[in-house]
């Protein structure tokens, strides 16, 4: 699940930089974000709880399932509308709620997240910032519990759910039985998951994403920022290009 602010609301901290190309640069995260969602083997379906209408033709044309924010009390209540509608659908699936502005975001990776958080009752992964959180997962018939805005990482760990960013989760991405391990050794942390961290709400998260290698929409719709030339003209990262070029993602038209 995906929630999205109306895209004249969005990344009120990027105008500075991108001035009236703001919304576009939202919706051209969350466009990226949800296409590199829905290749990700363990995704079976995104769903994106909106409001906006750009947004929602735009999200629904690549295969996401688009609901309207009813309950339109902010990021929380979305996502609980969002779990109660996805619950009701699919009550033996698992439900994550993921960030809409990872541009940089690679499908196996997020893959891995999803499994390391698998093992446990309810799971998330801290930003690249370490202080928030992109990504909050829970098993079928345990509550998802979102508790995302400032500080939400330290709220999540509160909660109760496991942090991947510091415990639970393995290096190379293998499972272990928490029943095993013990509650005081939970595991290695989750490295090597740089793109479902890195979200962007700054000029220098924009920055940092670009240089990671971002979706092609993205690179559009940065591309006619002056501030952003360096890291757009740089090489993709090689996994990257080879992923684009594997999947046909090289162009806006993905």
């Amino acid at each position: 699940m995906l929630p999205l602010k109306p895209l004249s609301l969005a990344k009120s901290r990027l105008h500075a930089v991108a001035g009236e190309l703001r919304a576009g640069l939202a919706l051209a995260f969350a466009q990226d974000t949800v296409a590199a969602a829905l290749r990700c083997p363990a995704v079976g379906g995104v769903m994106v709880v909106t409001d906006d209408p750009q947004a929602r033709q735009a999200l629904r044309a690549l295969g996401a399932t688009v609901v309207p924010d009813l309950p339109g009390s902010g990021l929380n209540a979305a996502l609980a509308h969002g779990e109660a509608r996805t619950r009701a659908a699919r009550p033996d699936a698992p439900v994550a709620a993921l960030n809409a502005d990872l541009p940089a975001l690679r499908p196996e990776e997020l893959e891995r997240v999803l499994e390391a958080a698998a093992r446990w009752p309810r799971a998330f992964l801290a930003d690249a910032a370490g202080v928030g959180t992109t990504l909050l997962a829970a098993r079928p018939g345990v509550a998802l519990r979102p508790a995302f805005g400032e500080g939400s990482r330290a709220g999540h760990r509160a909660s109760g759910a496991v942090d991947l960013a510091l415990e639970g989760g393995t290096r190379d991405g293998s499972r272990r039985d928490p029943a095993r391990a013990g509650a005081g050794h939970r595991g290695p942390a989750l490295g090597g998951v740089g793109s479902v961290r890195q979200d962007v709400d700054t000029a220098e998260d924009l920055r940092a994403a670009l240089r990671l290698g971002v979706g092609p929409r993205t690179r559009e719709a940065a591309s006619g920022l002056e501030e952003f030339a360096a890291p757009l003209a740089a090489p993709l990262p090689a996994s990257l290009a080879a992923d684009r070029a594997a999947t046909g993602t090289d162009g806006a038209g993905e």
